[in-house]
């Protein structure tokens, strides 16, 4: 890990972190935990999960089985989250979107932060082992050693393609969706696994390009600090592409029917709308709001919601 020595005005240095762990009011401390987990993002872990596991049942599976799928993702996700933060800590303290996270403040500990990291990842592990399956449990802890190791500690601070292989830990909810049913793996899991890793970079990028300065100043070499808008836009319909394709696959190999097919289409059809026009934006020489590139950040949240309820719901309409 690449140490970062300066901090920019507001961020606490050694005597203000001091006097902030003398005063950590209980709930204060409870809310900075559940931080470390990162919810917003584990939510849209949860949107992949729940789905793919209606699926893989073809209805409605058992439901305690999607409650303790989704109390493990939960856990397993959080831990990788908080590693993440004890590992990322000195760039996040330099960095305007993330320089208010619970390790910068002082609210937890660096000690703190790791072993609560640890706890989940152990808790979580065992939890799917013993509560859904072995196999879940291996899928769970390897995204979280790929996304701690191989991403945060590897490919971040050394590579532009980082989001794109770091991104494979975001998709593992797919495959621990329909093996937590199943206890296996088949070609559906996979397919909707590669929508997952085609879908991250032309989502974060759009988010990247905003914030590139933050990520400039730190020396994370995301693809819009090193490449021009207009390459990132090329680079984001490209992967559009892809993914919409194989997002088709499902229904000729026979896993969804047509309205996971028409969902597919509208949503996938507005998708590379949007990312063309972000694409002609950037021809044009358009920055700053004129851009608008968080129009497709938005959209892609709301584009994976849509197409995974399509997946759960596809099996009552067939």
């Amino acid at each position: 890990m690449t140490a970062v020595e300066s901090r920019p005005p507001g961020v606490l240095g050694a005597n203000s972190t001091s006097s902030i762990r003398g005063q950590r009011p209980f709930g204060a401390r409870v809310k900075a935990f559940v931080a470390l987990t990162k919810p917003r993002i584990i939510e849209l872990l949860l949107i992949t999960t729940v789905p793919v596991m209606f699926l893989a049942e073809q209805g409605v599976p058992d439901l305690w089985l999607v409650l303790a799928t989704c109390i493990g993702g939960y856990l397993s996700a959080g831990g990788a989250n908080a590693l993440n933060m004890y590992i990322d800590r000195d760039i996040d303290a330099l960095m305007e979107r993330t320089s208010q996270r619970p390790l910068v403040t002082g609210m937890v500990t660096p000690r703190e932060g790791l072993v609560f990291g640890i706890t989940l990842a152990v808790v979580s592990t065992a939890w799917f082992g013993v509560l859904v399956n072995w196999l879940s449990a291996w899928l769970s802890l390897g995204a979280l050693l790929f996304y701690v190791v191989v991403y945060t500690m590897i490919l971040k601070r050394r590579t532009a393609q980082n989001i794109v292989w770091g991104g494979i830990a975001g998709c593992m909810p797919v495959l621990i969706g329909w093996s937590a049913v199943t206890n296996s793996m088949s070609w559906a899991a996979v397919i909707l696994f590669l929508v997952i890793f085609f879908w991250t970079p032309p989502h974060y990028w759009p988010l990247s390009m905003k914030v590139k300065d933050d990520y400039a100043r730190v020396g994370v070499p995301m693809l819009p600090v090193i490449a021009s808008n207009r390459v990132v836009a090329r680079q984001i319909v490209l992967y559009s592409w892809v993914m919409v394709a194989v997002s088709l696959l499902l229904t000729p190999l026979g896993y969804t029917g047509w309205f996971y097919t028409t969902v597919a289409l509208v949503t996938g059809g507005w998708w590379l709308w949007e990312a063309h026009a972000l694409q002609n934006r950037a021809k044009s020489g358009a920055t700053g709001a004129k851009l608008k590139e968080m129009r497709l950040f938005h959209w892609s949240i709301t584009y994976v919601s849509l197409l995974f309820v399509a997946v759960a719901v596809d099996p009552f309409l067939r």
